[in-house]
């Protein structure tokens, strides 16, 4: 049972794109060496948050995801994309990323909103108000 707890702010994903980019090649990698492949393209991109050995961690996470979905089918020890599917994950992330930006840049371009006002504040103001009121 997937539970919201609002809206989230995370940006693309670009470790499960970075995947999908280097087995759309249509290549068969082991883990490891699609790993090396990821991390030296994520390093140009610098987009290799977090340390190697984390991102390894995600990665694998991502790639085991994406061969539940069908985008990625595991023969053995050996990843391979499959093409329709990787095409169709391509286009869903890059209009996903298009909507990300356009929300940043309308974020960026607003300011942000100021902070709601509450009861703990409030009751911190009110003796200073008092106070600043009997001075006067």
């Amino acid at each position: 049972m997937k539970t919201s707890y609002g809206f989230s702010r995370r940006g693309p994903d670009r470790v499960a794109e970075e995947i999908a980019r280097v087995l759309s090649k249509k290549a068969t990698y082991e883990f490891k060496t699609l790993f090396s492949v990821v991390y030296a393209n994520l390093q140009a991109q610098n987009a290799a948050n977090g340390g190697e050995e984390m991102l390894r961690l995600r990665a694998y996470e991502k790639l085991q995801n994406l061969v539940q979905a069908g985008i990625v089918k595991k023969t053995g020890k050996e990843y391979t994309g499959v093409t329709a599917a990787l095409a169709t994950f391509m286009e869903t992330a890059e209009g996903l990323n298009a909507k990300f930006a356009s929300g940043a840049a309308a974020r960026r371009t607003t300011g942000a909103a100021p902070a709601p006002a509450t009861a703990t504040s409030a009751r911190k103001s009110a003796p200073l108000a008092a106070a600043s009121a009997g001075k006067s």
